[in-house]
């Protein structure tokens, strides 16, 4: 199972590029001006050769020097001593991610999609749409975030369900070895509970197999029954769990959760 999370971890990273990135002894600093925590915090992918006691106030001194707080991912293939050495630093739990996937063998795809139009690139108009969607409006995340999106290496598969001209709905399949990861499922609010996102999710799936895909992967905030019970009932299960460790700031308050 620990190489299955080292592979979904790595995939994770490729589909979702940060604003800047630096490399530190193992771990790899991301910094997107707290767009999300997962572009704006600490991942460990490799072996270390500096202790815990020097890395942490480093990673700290970087992210005050960038305006953000320290942000670590923690998972499956984190030390356990690592999330309690930041605990007692004061760092807070937030935006706790359960991991589900599934092979598409045993997928649930029969639903029809009829409405979800496809393509392979990513269109500023759909990115536009997601930030109307998410109620993005920091200047400089939409100043920024185009560019991520734009900087994803891998091949993608870019859904949406439009309405009278207006897209109300949005996904986004990332294809990485075998896998096809889904990410941006979004339904505009008054449209949501109608079959939309699960249109999107199996064209998505489904599009993904016709490309070479045998597994897939998605991420879902724990707390989000709806999305959780749309994922299983199309086959996806639990795979593993994974939280971010904030560092507080000086008066001892954190920033809201994403």
């Amino acid at each position: 199972m620990e190489t299955t999370i080292k592979q979904i971890e790595d995939m994770s990273l490729n589909a979702w590029p940060s604003h800047k990135m630096e490399l530190y002894d193992g771990w790899i600093l991301r910094f997107s001006y707290f767009y999300t925590h997962r572009t704006n915090s600490v991942e460990q992918f490799g072996n270390s050769t500096l202790t815990w006691r020097e890395k942490i106030p480093f990673c700290e001194s970087e992210y005050k020097r960038l305006g953000s707080p320290a942000v670590f991912k923690i998972s499956p293939l984190v030390s356990p001593d690592f999330d309690y050495v930041l605990e007692n630093r004061g760092y807070a739990i937030q935006h706790t991610t359960n991991v589900m996937a599934m092979s598409l063998k045993t997928a649930r795809i029969d639903c029809p999609y009829p409405n979800v139009s496809f393509c392979e690139n990513i269109p500023l108009e759909w990115i536009e749409s997601l930030f109307r969607l998410k109620n993005t409006t920091n200047p400089i995340h939409r100043k920024v975030v185009p560019s991520m999106y734009q900087s994803i290496l891998k091949e993608t598969i870019c859904a949406s369900v439009s309405i009278d001209g207006q897209i109300i709905a949005t996904g986004l399949g990332i294809l990485d070895r075998d896998y096809i990861g889904l990410y941006a499922i979004h339904v505009k609010k008054e449209y949501r509970r109608q079959g939309y996102a699960r249109q999107i999710c199996t064209g998505l799936l489904k599009e993904g197999i016709k490309k070479g895909a045998q597994n897939a992967y998605l991420q879902v905030v724990e707390g989000n029954k709806n999305a959780r019970a749309l994922y299983r009932s199309l086959g996806f299960q639990q795979l593993y769990t994974y939280w971010f460790r904030v560092q507080p700031d000086e008066n001892g308050n954190f920033p809201p959760e994403k």
